[in-house]
């Protein structure tokens, strides 16, 4: 079935592109364009064409579910598309509004003319998914806008918008106002004078210097785009519509899409692009959902995590009430985020009065009764369970009715604090990363009897404050710190077997995680794993054992804070120094537990912590913990420094391929004194042995 209209207004054929939301360049999409445009050829009436889309977008590009398919091969592919308009023996305007992104404005370059509204948004995105502009795109919009301008947009995959073009041959008229109108009298015109049709393909790139500035602009690239070789592959691309001609020039950029597209780096942008949308989704939360109305929220507590959490709302317009127990820690906190805000200011991201103005949406307060008609209160205090006890009941007897009540707990069981009050159901967990008002990560903690109007409620205002929000079920640590136990645990057993500390943080750097384990605890305190350590070995003694970082708690090596932990830290620096005390420690630690060190290779390294990453993630997969792996993915992409390059640690197990991952979980499983949870996880070998993946 076509997803193009077609209609005549007057002399001129309009053909609207009708695929919501934002018209995406699917197969029956394509075709319908060129069987509209086949109809207008052949009415003898028509004197012009306009292809336009809607007020949101003329096009978002091209259908990325339709990636990998057949449907993406389909005839009419893009360039076939393209190539229809572009040889119209009749004018071809393009009316652009909203987003006209990747194939959608592939596609508007192939019209001869191009009306836009000035506030169109235009991009080549498609470097975010690992690849380049396949449909003509690194050819064209050189030869419209220049050499210079055209590469930064398509090796940036920046959102510009129109009117930063007005003056270049990119755009014939730029409007104010409804562009098919515009763009119907804009016909008119052509018709009336008679103009000859503007092919972009026969235009010439004009940049004297071309060589020079694409040997710079290589440089540059090859430079930042580590991990990824698709911005390298723009620069050649590009540079072949200078030195090449047209349609060889369109054979470089095709060849390079086509190999992009089966490179490991594209096939994990991509699983990310979807992924994030993915999460959004609540298989038993319907959509239209009645939403709570959150004009107010509250925040207790004002350290590091209350500041940061109470910036995301004031960011965005919505007032906090600030609570703490003790003026001075309410000072410092309120000091501490006027700091982070001026900061920002010193390097140009927000003006004094944006400062004035977020400051002004803080109520400090010493009392909870300042919290009475918050909609929304998060507590933020320290991670003890007598603690929030005190903190919910009294939320209980003060906050108003229909209140949301979250906890940013990080491993508490939630379904337990949801106890403590007469209304388990607008309870949920909101555990915000560190700093909080930077990273993107919010696990949304979805307890027995949460509400799913609360639930979806607190979705959508993650979206509000940009957050990536990812539903997880109650267990202990949640996916993210679940997860992160048994990768901490596996990291542990390789220094208790052999390896130093600053060998695994390396081999899992060179892998491409942001920070390794040892260098992680430094900076996030070894007191916080410690505590939560005796709070389990409390719970359950006889199943504790006793690993190297209690003895470096015990010495008082806290990590950074303390200015050593698995490293030692010069006074007001943050570069991790191997430390020969540490070294001693762990040499005695072996002696104590008769364990002979043995050599351990990077590989090994690698394999042994990422693979207990995937196994304690099919588990959360298989308990329901987590909706999709790919949600887990998104949760250690964001959350926890996991490499972009490699899609999340699901994916990268599809793509080692999981016989391989049980293979080594057994192997592994049956060493002497191996830990139980080495056993690869049913679901896990279930995929296996069917030939499936997680993705």
């Amino acid at each position: 079935m076509s997803s193009a209209q077609y209609g005549v207004r007057g002399q001129t054929a309009v053909i609207t592109l009708d695929n919501p939301p934002v018209n995406g360049l699917g197969a029956a999409l394509r075709a319908g364009i060129v069987e509209s445009l086949e109809r207008a050829l052949a009415d003898v009436a028509v004197r012009a064409v306009v292809i336009t889309g809607s007020p949101r977008a003329f096009s978002g590009g091209a259908d990325v579910k339709e990636f990998g398919t057949p449907k993406s091969g389909m005839e009419p592919s893009l360039p076939t598309v393209i190539r229809v308009l572009e040889t119209s023996t009749k004018p071809v305007i393009a009316a652009v509004a909203g987003v006209c992104m990747g194939g959608g404005l592939e596609l508007a370059l192939g019209a001869h003319f191009r009306v836009a509204r000035r506030d169109a948004q235009i991009a080549l995105p498609e470097v975010k998914l690992g690849l380049l502009p396949g449909a003509g795109g690194t050819q064209r919009l050189p030869r419209l806008i220049g050499l210079e301008a055209a590469l930064n947009l398509i090796v940036t995959g920046d959102t510009v918008p129109a009117a930063r073009f007005e003056g270049t041959p990119l755009f014939d008229l730029l409007v104010d106002t409804d562009v098919l109108d515009a763009a119907l009298s804009f016909a008119d015109q052509v018709v009336a004078e008679n103009r000859p049709l503007q092919r972009v393909r026969d235009r010439q790139v004009q940049e004297p210097q071309a060589e020079a500035f694409l040997a710079f602009a290589r440089n540059t690239v090859a430079a930042t785009a580590k991990h990824f070789p698709a911005p390298l592959k723009c620069v050649d691309a590009v540079a072949a519509s200078v030195a090449q001609p047209f349609d060889e020039g369109l054979r470089v950029e095709r060849e390079a899409f086509l190999a992009l597209m089966n490179t490991p780096e594209s096939r994990a942008l991509r699983h990310v692009f979807q992924a994030e949308r993915a999460a959004a989704k609540i298989p038993d939360v319907p959509a239209d959902t009645p939403l709570r109305k959150i004009a107010k929220v509250g925040v207790i507590g004002a350290g590091t995590m209350g500041g940061g959490i109470t910036m995301n709302f004031i960011n965005v317009g919505i007032p906090v009430v600030l609570l703490e127990t003790r003026q001075e820690a309410l000072d410092r906190g309120l000091a501490t985020i006027r700091r982070n805000y001026e900061n920002s200011m010193k390097k140009g991201k927000l003006t004094q009065a944006q400062l004035d103005e977020r400051l002004a949406r803080v109520t400090p307060t010493l009392g909870y009764e300042a919290l009475r008609d918050v909609d929304l209160v998060i507590e933020a205090v320290f991670e003890d369970m007598g603690v929030k006890e005190t903190v919910f009941k009294t939320l209980d007897d003060v906050v108003k009715p229909g209140a949301i009540l979250a906890s940013n707990t990080s491993a508490l069981d939630l379904d337990q604090i949801a106890a403590f009050t007469r209304r388990p159901q607008d309870v949920i967990g909101l555990h915000f990363f560190s700093p909080a008002n930077v990273m993107r990560l919010l696990e949304v903690v979805r307890g027995a009897r949460t509400a799913p109007d609360v639930l979806a409620t607190c979705m959508q205002l993650a979206k509000q404050i940009k957050k990536v929000a990812v539903v997880s079920g109650v267990c202990d640590g949640f996916i993210g710190n679940r997860m992160l136990a048994r990768y901490g645990a596996a990291a542990n057993q390789l220094v208790h077997q052999g390896a130093l500390p600053q060998q695994v943080d390396g081999a899992l750097q060179t892998f491409g995680l942001a920070m390794g384990p040892f260098r992680m605890g430094d900076l996030a305190g070894l007191d916080i794993g410690w505590a939560g350590r005796k709070r389990r070995q409390a719970a359950n003694p006889q199943a504790y054992t006793r690993i190297v970082a209690d003895a470096l708690c015990e010495a008082g090596r806290f990590g950074q804070k303390t200015g050593a932990g698995w490293y030692r830290y010069e006074p007001g620096r943050r570069d991790p120094i191997p430390d020969p005390a540490v070294e001693t420690l762990i040499a005695d630690f072996r002696r104590e537990k008769g364990i002979t060190p043995r050599r351990i290779d990077d590989d090994e390294v690698v394999e042994r912590c990422i693979y207990a990453l995937v196994n304690e993630g099919a588990r959360i997969l298989e308990e329901g913990i987590a909706a999709r792996a790919s949600d887990i993915d998104i949760v250690y992409l964001n959350g926890y420094g996991f490499p972009l390059h490699r899609g999340g640690p699901m994916l990268y197990a599809d793509m080692v391929g999981l016989p391989n991952v049980v293979r080594s979980l057994r192997r592994f499983a049956a060493e002497p004194g191996a830990d139980p949870s080495w056993q690869p996880a049913p679901l896990l070998v279930k995929l296996a042995e069917e030939g499936k993946t997680f993705n």
